[in-house]
């Protein structure tokens, strides 16, 4: 039964992740527990098995966690686990999450789960898997995101997020029994998803060939409301970068959204084509990955 269960969590998460849009994750909690708002829910020194976060509803009306489907628990369970460490926060470089890097939070243990990653990591994949971020809280929870260098959304397939929750949980399991750290941890492997975001210039030249949302300051013309910074949108390709310069040239992307403000989903126009934006890095002020839906 266990066995069957994780195969349609598996093929729910496959169906999901196509194209990464939000990325793939399994979760890991204290055995028989879950996440609280204000702290894990069991010092049992075991980890719970594999389990995705982002189809927790789905998968708890299948049964995967031993309730019954569609119970009050099992939803809250999940806007538990997804938003009771970051509510509210807008994600900037650096940050642990959608931004990337580490975030230790001074936590005494961070820097143990930390190596402890790294360590899994070095000894079980290849160079094309690497941490995109790594963030801890003192409630408990450990966020893990692994970037695909050689994919073309930096996702990780399934088996492989799958993959180092497992070792990971194993090693952390280790750590805690040796008393290294002193409590146990809900723990989420995921992949960043089209939400990351891009640092400017470093990631531009890797998801060149992909459009990416970008929000810039643009400056105005003549009067003098205009000649203030204006925070713009748009859907662009990567046209080159300029490091000595310290600027990007882009063009309009192909896709639908910018299709329907040419008027009726009609393709672009010579005019459109044609059109180039050039930016400073320091007035890019965010980058992400930008999916069409067609």
């Amino acid at each position: 039964m266990a066995a069957a269960r994780a195969q349609a969590l598996r093929a729910l998460l496959a169906r999901c992740s196509t194209k990464c849009p939000r990325g793939a994750s399994f979760s890991s909690l204290p055995r028989g527990a879950a996440p609280s708002p204000s702290a894990p829910a069991s010092r049992t020194h075991h980890l719970f098995p594999s389990q995705s976060r982002a189809l927790a509803s789905e998968a708890a009306r299948g049964g995967v966690r031993g309730r019954e489907a569609g119970s009050e628990d099992d939803e809250e369970w999940a806007v538990e686990w997804e938003d009771s460490e970051d509510d509210g926060y807008e994600p900037e470089i650096g940050d642990g999450g959608d931004g990337g890097g580490v975030a230790l939070r001074d936590v005494k243990w961070g820097e143990r789960a930390l190596a402890a990653a790294q360590e899994v990591l070095a000894g079980h994949f290849g160079d094309d898997v690497a941490m995109f971020a790594f963030k801890v809280s003192p409630k408990g929870y450990v966020y893990v995101r692994l970037d695909k260098l050689t994919n073309i959304y930096g996702c990780p397939d399934i088996e492989e997020i799958e993959s180092f929750n497992r070792l990971y949980k194993q090693k952390l399991d280790e750590i805690i029994e040796r008393g290294e750290i002193p409590l146990d941890l809900a723990l989420e492997v995921s992949s960043p998803g089209a939400e990351r975001l891009l640092k400017v210039p470093g990631d531009l030249d890797r998801f060149k060939d992909m459009a990416m949302r970008v929000q810039y300051l643009a400056e105005g013309d003549n009067d003098l409301v205009s000649k203030q910074n204006l925070l713009k949108d748009g859907i662009f390709l990567l046209e080159s970068v300029d490091t000595q310069a310290e600027h990007c040239i882009w063009k309009l992307a192909d896709v639908k959204e910018n299709r329907a403000e040419a008027g009726k989903g009609r393709p672009l126009n010579r005019k459109q084509k044609d059109w180039r934006l050039q930016t400073s890095f320091t007035s890019v002020k965010k980058v992400t990955l930008y999916l069409d839906s067609n």
